[in-house]
Parts: structure tokens; sequence; C-alpha cells
């Protein structure tokens, strides 16, 4: 059963304890229930005995960066995580990405974009649709969609909430080009349109997971320029 925002929980990790009681309110506003943390092993601690719905990680924080504890956490959970920075480089955001992290929020940002990020990403990374088929197996790719789970040769494969989003969209599309535009419109939402750097981590996180190689795919392939296609599958076993 999918929750209510009034039934969600959200972990806030920043050392800037201003910045936390602003970021406290915004979401408090929004009926969601907020636990708080000011450095990374606190945060690891409070998620331990909290278990929160949704992970907004700072970066830049003096006793553990964001990135190993995306790192930790990501040993256990598959949580949402949005990695909060003041930096705008690509390749801060596409490292926080690759720690295993959902989405990323650069500062500064409106009220209006924390709260539209949150949602996005919990609207995502909620109970999948209901499927038509209850499985889909290409060569020995496995993926379960009502239990969520994908393995390859009978090897569990760990995929975070939206990779297995996105790699279910491509499979229950096998056969079709997914231009990337609908890619990020239906996986990630109409407000990710033109963030192609996101999509392109997350399709190259889950081919290292499936042990795919993006040169001579078995599963996800790229047509350059336009989007991707997952291989035609096999009759079902």
């Amino acid at each position: 059963m999918k929750k209510s925002l009034t039934d969600i929980s959200v972990l806030v990790v920043d050392d800037d304890i201003s910045v936390l009681r602003l970021l406290k309110r915004i979401l408090e506003l929004e009926g969601i229930r907020v636990l708080t943390a000011t450095g990374g092993e606190v945060a690891l601690g409070v998620f331990e005995q909290e278990t929160p719905d949704l992970v907004l990680l700072d970066i830049m924080m003096p006793d553990m960066d964001g990135y190993v504890v995306c790192r930790r956490i990501r040993e256990f959970s598959q949580v949402p995580i949005i990695m909060v920075t003041a930096k705008s480089q690509d390749d801060e955001k596409v490292e926080g990405l690759n720690c295993g992290a959902d989405d990323y929020l650069t500062k500064p940002f409106s009220a209006q974009e924390l709260v539209a990020r949150v949602k996005a990403v919990l609207r995502r990374t909620s109970l999948w649709d209901e499927y038509l088929e209850p499985g889909f197996y290409l060569h020995d790719l496995e993926i379960d969609f009502i239990r969520r789970m994908v393995r390859v040769r009978n090897r569990e494969v760990n995929l975070t909430a939206t990779e297995f989003r996105l790699l279910s969209y491509l499979a229950r599309n096998a056969g079709r080009v997914v231009t990337t535009q609908q890619l990020l419109e239906r996986v990630w939402g109409d407000e990710y349109s033109g963030e192609n750097h996101i999509l392109q981590v997350n399709i190259a996180r889950i081919r290292q997971k499936l042990g795919d190689r993006a040169g001579s795919s078995r599963y996800i392939i790229t047509r350059p320029g336009i989007g991707y296609v997952m291989a035609i599958q096999k009759d079902r076993r």
C-alpha cells in the first residue's frame, strides 16, 4: 500500500543547524515527519533506529562526508537518498549518483524545489504499478516484477528503487527503442527534462551490476543520439 505524505518520515542530515531547522520546517509544513542529524555518524545511528522513508543528505560535512554516508547506507538499505550540495559541477552530481543516490539538489534552492524533488523521488520509488506479466527473462537475466527482484545467473542483483524502475520500464518495452526524454519523463518525471546525465549514470550503474558492457551489451543496447532498447526477451521458462 502506498503511503500518504503524513505517513512519510524523512531523515535530514546537515551540519549547519540553521539549514537543518529550515529544511525541517519546510517539510513539516507538508505534513512530513522529519528526523534530523548534524553529522554522518549520528545520521547512521538515527537511520538504523528509525528506518526513514527517505534521506536528504548534505555532502560537505566535517566528520564524514555525504558520499561515505550514502555508501554506508547502501550496504544494507535501498531507501531513496537525495544528495544536497553547494557545488553545481556535474562531476559532483555524478559522484553522488555513483554512490547510490537517487537524486540531488544544488544549493541554493527554493522551498518549492525541495518539496517537488522529495515528492518526485517518493513517487517514483513507491510501489510499482500492477504488471500484466509477472516476470521478464532474457539470457540469464530474470526480473520478477511482483517481488521486485532481479537475478543474473541465479544470483540476486541489488538495485536501488530507481534502478529497478528504470530497468523494469525498459523490460516492459523490450525490443522497442525508448528515447532519453521518454525515460526521464516516465521514470523521473516531467521536471527532469533535459537532465540526460542522471539517466546515463543510472544506465551505467545498472549495466555494471548486471555484468553488462556498453560496447557489447546483452541486455540494454544504446541507440546513440536517441535512447536505449532492451533486447528482445525469450519465451518465459
